[in-house]
């Protein structure tokens, strides 16, 4: 096994954490959900494709601050026109900058649903004004869901603090099966809403998933035929499988869809993008308001982004270096007798280890993991990977070797 990293100051200000903060840091960055001891916690700088703990271990990221780093960290360009527009106008006032306006036009030209936008400022609040938009413009109660859809009231997976009454009017179905779904719709048949699903399936700790052929299609038919709204979740796949998002890649047009993580490269932006009979609900119909809402350092963001996405063949260059990675991991792990699998697209796809009788995966998984870290290719147990612009080919080729190596180790001690 590889030596393990010193992360004392790391543990350390965990420590300090806990005193301050509930749980020292917030849900999902927990080190439970890492592999507790062994990777840090906390991070101090970041650039291009690498980043750097409070430690000063250094790392290939494939998280990518959980998806929005979509060109690479501390982006020069795009940094610069928020740094511009901060000291020449500033960004935060009672009354709105045109630069949302230029936004929305610009998801118009590249998204097919989108005839109409509205900004907020975080994946959640984008889900939850869609769902809100859906039930006043149908005055129906149900929704069907399918995908992580952030931590509101209505979706959150921890129903802690949440009261019954709030979600008891949310019914989950299961991706690429129809069945599920119009049963569910014949149950609840002329009260559904919503029908609010990820395009492509990326559930937590599983492996990902491609619709069927026909299978968004049949969706959208389905739910067309019982009066619900149909919804795509794009928060992970908007504006990193395609500009358009997956709803371009699979040729199928939600009547809403919503939007965030990578459209502005790391500033917070969330986005509901659709048809104009679906979001002129927000009108007077649906109050969508907050303060911070129109700050337009998140616009001009997201503005730089789009310009450099449309500019320079970014897009198609993280789809070759997934492509390559992929490629790699597959012989890797069509060679190793360890059981993994590898699935998703190349701009995101992930490792896991499936169940087996003895409950040995647990242990593989971990160590699988362990070690990566220890290589310093920073990964997440139970999260997909994500490729970013700025990971150069020297990465990708120390990320297979390591990959490679971690394999031959585990087949070692477990085949």
């Amino acid at each position: 096994m590889t030596e393990k990293l010193n992360l004392t100051n790391s543990l350390n200000e965990y420590e300090r954490g806990k005193e301050n903060i509930p749980g020292g840091v917030l849900g999902i960055r927990r080190p439970y959900n890492f592999v507790e001891g062994e990777y840090p916690i906390y991070f101090d700088k970041a650039k291009g494709g690498r980043i750097e703990d409070i430690d000063g271990n250094e790392y290939i990221d494939y998280l990518c601050a959980y998806g929005p780093i979509l060109l690479g960290y501390r982006e020069e360009e795009i940094d610069e026109a928020v740094i511009k527009q901060i000291r020449e106008k500033g960004f935060c006032f009672s009354l709105t900058q045109k630069f949302q306006n230029d936004l929305a036009v610009k998801m118009r030209e590249h998204i097919p649903c989108a005839e109409m936008s509205l900004f907020v400022t975080t994946g959640s609040d984008a889900t939850t004004s869609a769902i809100r938009i859906a039930r006043s413009y149908t005055q129906k109660t149900k929704v069907l869901r399918c995908g992580y859809h952030g931590w509101h009231n209505w979706c959150v997976e921890v129903k802690g603090g949440v009261p019954k009454k709030v979600y008891e009017d949310i019914h989950e179905f299961h991706y690429n099966d129809l069945e599920n779904l119009e049963s569910l719709l014949k149950e609840h048949e002329n009260n559904t809403a919503a029908v609010i699903i990820t395009p492509f399936a990326h559930p937590t700790a599983k492996p990902m998933e491609a619709p069927k052929p026909g299978y968004l299609e049949s969706v959208k038919e389905l739910a067309h035929r019982y009066g619900a709204v149909v919804i795509f979740d794009e928060i992970r796949t908007g504006f990193r499988v395609t500009l358009g998002g997956a709803q371009k890649y699979y040729g199928v047009t939600p009547d809403m869809a919503v939007f965030g993580k990578a459209m502005a490269n790391g500033y917070p932006i969330g986005a509901v993008a659709g048809k104009k009979e679906f979001m002129k609900e927000a009108v007077k119909n649906v109050f969508i308001s907050s303060t911070f809402f129109p700050n337009s350092i998140s616009h001009v963001a997201a503005l730089k982004t789009i310009e450099l996405l449309e500019n320079n063949d970014i897009l198609e260059t993280i789809w070759k270096k997934g492509e390559y990675l992929m490629n790699g991991i597959k012989k890797i792990l069509v060679e190793s007798k360890i059981d993994a699998d590898l699935t998703g697209i190349p701009p995101m796809f992930f490792i896991t280890f499936p169940k087996n009788e003895d409950g040995s995966y647990k242990a593989i998984r971990k160590e699988f993991y362990t070690e990566m870290i220890r290589k310093n290719v920073f990964l997440q147990p139970y999260h997909h990977w994500y490729v970013c612009y700025r990971h150069t080919d020297k990465d990708l080729k120390y990320t297979l070797k390591s990959i490679d190596e971690t394999f031959k180790a585990l087949e070692e001690k477990y085949c």
